[in-house]
């Protein structure tokens, strides 16, 4: 499978090389590098872009000897404007936009993709990040790159572009669940907006949530629902005790019965620790409805 680089860049060229270089000596066979990036008309981009063609000259890259190309991914608006900054929510939804559709674009090409958010504006970062969440597959990586404090100043601005034994650079992968995968209705609510996309993967939680709380609801005795109504409601077992004038240990008995439930709804490991914490939080939201349940 072809493997893609994507990079997040400010004005330090190095980011990139750095990346390339750690995933070679991987052994990793990347044979495109995408970097992300505002305007180039900003002067330390375009030095950056400057220093990376000429590293990447003929798609050719030298240092590593690899056959690979350099592919430039300014961010621009709709009306392809390039973006010189995220000063606000609109340029946020610009940056969501182009970030979301690049990596659709290269998932459909049946690329596999490396993710280093090494450089730029936090929010392209934080954007690219929410992308892969979606879109990535179980062989895509998120990476961080750690860059010893005295190597990176000497860096700066492209002074150095490579660390020829890796004595000063690493990649450390990123512990990210790539949800799509699970669940691919989630691509399909990432669509629109930051703010509609989250939106729409809250009413689809929602909804998965609403489907466990009712799957336990329909296993419980008509005295284990009037508990979890109390519980959801956020009483104490001492409060629930002291509500229905019964023991402190007819309770426990009920509420853990109710957790066992939950444990088979949520599919819950047996060593995770669950209280009557669980049953607030999960239940309350949907404290309303649950006395029509039947």
């Amino acid at each position: 499978m072809p493997k893609t680089l994507v990079v997040t860049m400010g004005g330090q060229a190095q980011v990139v090389t750095f990346a390339l270089d750690e995933l070679l000596r991987m052994r990793e066979s990347v044979d495109e590098v995408i970097v992300i990036h505002l305007s180039p008309a900003d002067a330390l981009v375009s030095r950056a872009l400057q220093q990376l063609a000429t590293e990447f000259s003929g798609d050719f890259y030298r240092f590593g000897r690899v056959a690979c190309r350099l592919r430039r991914h300014p961010l621009k608006t709709a009306d392809g404007v390039p973006l010189f900054d995220v000063r606000s929510e609109q340029d946020a939804e610009v940056v969501w936009s182009n970030v979301r559709d690049l990596v659709k674009r290269l998932k459909r090409d049946g690329r596999s993709l490396h993710l280093v958010l090494a450089g730029g504006r936090r929010m392209i970062g934080l954007m690219a990040l929410s992308s892969a969440m979606f879109y990535f597959g179980h062989q895509d990586r998120v990476w961080h790159m750690y860059t010893e404090t005295k190597f990176l100043k000497a860096a700066h601005n492209g002074a150095i572009l490579h660390d020829p034994n890796g004595d000063h650079v690493r990649l450390i992968q990123v512990p990210m669940v790539p949800w799509g995968a699970y669940f691919p209705a989630l691509r399909l609510l990432a669509e629109g907006t930051p703010a509609e996309a989250m939106a729409a993967q809250t009413r689809w939680l929602d909804a998965v949530e609403l489907d466990h709380c009712q799957e336990v609801w329909q296993q419980l005795t008509a005295r284990q629902r009037d508990m979890l109504l109390a519980f959801a409601d956020g009483l104490t077992p001492q409060e629930v005790a002291e509500h229905f004038v019964i023991s402190l240990k007819t309770v426990d008995s009920h509420k853990t019965e109710i957790l066992g439930e939950c444990r088979v709804a949520w599919l819950l490991p047996e060593d995770q620790y669950v209280d009557y914490h669980f049953l607030h939080e999960h239940f309350g939201p949907f404290r309303s409805e649950m006395r029509w349940w039947t």
